[in-house]
């Protein structure tokens, strides 16, 4: 299975990845808020991730980290 990370501190929530996940399986956290105040982005479910790494190219703070497996 791959795995998608997130430095979840550093991300400001503009969901560039969430529309850049062509299997849609990231959304912005509405229960969560980072240290900046921002709702981050997460993944709805790991098992689905391809790792084309699409989101991580589309971050423009890099903080996701995509690792095939």
């Amino acid at each position: 299975m791959n795995k998608v990370s997130f430095k979840v501190d550093l991300c400001k929530g503009c969901g560039l990845c969430v529309s850049a996940c062509p299997k849609k399986i990231l959304a912005l956290d509405e229960k969560a808020l980072n240290a900046k105040g921002y709702h981050p982005a997460c993944i709805t479910d790991q098992s689905q991730c391809i790792a084309c790494a699409l989101c991580a190219t589309m971050c423009p703070d890099v903080v996701i980290t995509v690792e095939k497996l």
